[in-house]
C-alpha cells in the first residue's frame, strides 16, 4: 500500500512539469505491460490543469496505451516461453514481481479466451481489471492479433476519452472537490487499484 501510494504521488507530480504529456504517453505505454498505476491519474491531473486540451491528452493517453498493449502482446508472443510449456526468465519475473500477475491467473485466462475472446480484452481495456495481464497472456496464448488490436483500440480510446470528457464538462466542480478531499480520494483510488487485482484473481481462479 505504501509503495503504491509513493508511485501514485510520483505519477501525479509530472502534471506540474512541462513534460506532462510525454510522461502521460510513457505511463500509458508502460501500464499496458508492467507498470501498476493506471494512466488515468495523470490524465485527470493534466485535464484539470488545461481543460481546453482535454481531448488532446486523451488521444495521447490512448495512443500510448494501444502501443503499450501491442508491446505487451509481443512480450507474451515472443518472450514468454523458452520452449512449449516452459516459462522464460521474463515470465518468472512477472509472476514474482508484478502485482496480480500470478501463474494461476495466467493459466486460467486461457479458458476465458476460448469462451469470450474479444470481450475479455475489451473488458480489461475499459474497466479496472489490470490490462497488462490480458495483453501479455493474449500474446502468450497466440490470440488473434487483429482481434486483440481492435478490442484494445476501442476499449482504451473509449475509456480515456470518457474520462477526459467528464472532467472537461465538470472540471471546475471536480477540481474543487479533489482539492478539498485529496487525501480521501487518493486512498479511494488506491483501494480501486487494489480491487482490480482482487477482481482478476476472483474472475480467473
Amino acid at each position: 500500500m505504501k509503495f503504491l501510494r509513493k508511485l501514485y504521488e510520483w505519477v501525479l507530480h509530472w502534471a506540474e512539469t512541462p513534460y506532462g504529456p510525454l510522461a502521460l504517453f510513457l505511463l500509458a505505454f508502460a501500464e499496458s505491460s508492467f507498470f501498476p498505476i493506471p494512466p488515468d491519474v495523470l490524465l485527470i491531473a493534466l485535464v484539470l490543469g488545461s481543460i481546453t486540451r482535454a481531448f488532446r491528452f486523451a488521444l495521447i493517453c490512448s495512443l500510448g496505451s494501444i502501443l503499450g498493449g501491442m508491446f505487451g502482446y509481443f512480450i507474451g508472443y515472443k518472450l514468454w516461453w523458452t520452449s512449449p510449456g516452459i516459462y522464460s526468465d521474463i515470465a518468472h519475473f512477472f509472476f514474482n514481481y508484478i502485482p496480480g500477475f500470478t501463474e494461476k491467473v495466467f493459466l486460467a485466462i486461457k479458458s476465458k479466451y476460448d469462451a469470450w475472446n474479444f470481450w475479455i480484452v475489451f473488458s480489461a481495456g475499459f474497466t479496472i481489471i489490470p490490462y497488462k495481464v490480458i495483453t501479455i497472456s493474449a500474446g502468450a496464448f497466440n490470440i488473434n492479433f487483429f482481434l486483440f488490436l481492435i478490442a484494445s483500440t476501442i476499449s482504451r480510446t473509449a475509456r480515456f476519452f470518457l474520462v477526459a470528457g467528464l472532467f472537461r464538462i465538470f472540471g471546475i466542480k471536480i477540481k474543487n472537490l479533489i482539492d478539498r478531499y485529496f487525501e480521501l480520494l487518493a486512498l479511494l483510488f488506491l483501494a480501486l487499484l487494489i480491487g482490480g487485482f482482487i477482481i482478476i484473481r476472483l474472475i480467473f481462479k
